[in-house]
């Protein structure tokens, strides 16, 4: 159900979020179970990964079959391949050759597996779509679904052995320009700024652009990643239309069963071991924006219309807001 109390949600600030606060259920399966015989199995080595079903629920709640959905930091392809399979055309731009590498193999899996829409990937850097993208896109795109970087906060895959334990596929790449590797929450902010003012020429007239993020710790202190996309997207020209929570864990019998990976259960068991409350992450932020059909309008939201299909049978209302807290930066 709706947030109808009025009251602020997890990182939320009232006065700038008229709208009504939705979730999502996007972890009934794991990701794994979402990606299996959907995605190729190199899609693995991916550091952070968007849950399919929340790019599929997007997509489903803010666009119609044969429009056009972009990703402007696509990875993997994810968002791509769930805009395919549900008969939307789709673009995505990726940073790094073996990530772009990937997203093809999965759009080419996904025709093999029935999906009708168009979908390409070009490689180069999203801060500068502008110079990177055909002008005939400008004012064609119908979504825009993306997650900026966590800097360090990757996950990735571990391996036991003699020595310990072992990370690995917890990079995004070698290449310092890569906006992951920014030096300061400042810095990324003002990189996804740049990529959110090419996101916006690419919108049609009431056009939606649909964030992930969640917050972290470093050092102890809380990092508002969402409060700086909502920064970043109000300096980029959109207007906030709402602010939903997907779920990263299971809604069983009206409790939540959480899906920790490795890292995340590290880092709360050594912040409590050091006096620090801290909780296992239950969601991400969902920031909606919108491209102003004119100058002062607004758009109606959607995302209480979205249709519980694609990976992981999201729906739109399975409960009230959900707190929740991100882990502590890896090293």
């Amino acid at each position: 159900m709706n947030n109808t109390t009025g009251t602020a949600g997890p990182n939320e600030t009232t006065a700038a979020w008229p709208l009504d606060l939705s979730v999502w259920a996007t972890a009934q399966s794991t990701g794994p179970v979402q990606r299996r015989g959907r995605y190729v199995p190199q899609s693995v080595k991916h550091p952070a990964r968007m849950l399919p079903a929340i790019a599929a629920h997007a997509v489903r709640s803010y666009t119609q079959p044969g429009d056009l959905v972009f990703d402007p930091m696509c990875g993997i392809g994810t968002t791509i391949v769930e805009a395919i399979h549900a008969g939307r055309d789709a673009v995505g731009v990726e940073y790094e050759s073996r990530w772009s590498d990937i997203a093809d193999l999965n759009i080419a899996h996904a025709h093999r597996h029935g999906a009708t829409g168009r979908g390409s990937v070009i490689r180069g850097d999203a801060t500068r779509l502008t110079a990177l993208l055909p002008a005939a896109l400008q004012g064609q795109v119908s979504l825009v679904v993306t997650s900026p970087p966590y800097g360090p906060t990757v996950h990735g895959l571990v391996r036991p052995g003699t020595g310990g334990v072992a990370k690995f596929d917890n990079r995004y790449g070698e290449d310092k320009g890569n906006l992951a590797y920014r030096s300061s929450l400042a810095g990324l902010v003002d990189g996804f700024t740049e990529i959110l003012r090419g996101c916006h020429a690419l919108l049609r007239p009431g056009g939606v652009v649909v964030v992930t993020a969640r917050p972290w710790r470093k050092r102890g202190e809380l990092v508002d990643l969402p409060s700086a996309v909502l920064a970043a997207g109000t300096a980029a020209g959109f207007v906030p239309l709402e602010r939903c929570v997907a779920l990263l864990a299971a809604v069983r019998g009206g409790q939540l069963v959480a899906r920790p990976s490795f890292f995340q259960l590290q880092q709360v068991r050594k912040a409590r071991s050091s006096g620090v409350p801290m909780h296992l992450i239950a969601h991400e932020d969902v920031l909606v924006l919108g491209k102003p059909q004119r100058s002062g309008s607004s758009r109606e939201p959607k995302c209480s219309h979205g249709e519980p299909e694609g990976p992981g049978a999201p729906s739109s209302h399975v409960g009230p807001c959900v707190p929740g807290e991100a882990e502590e930066p890896l090293p």
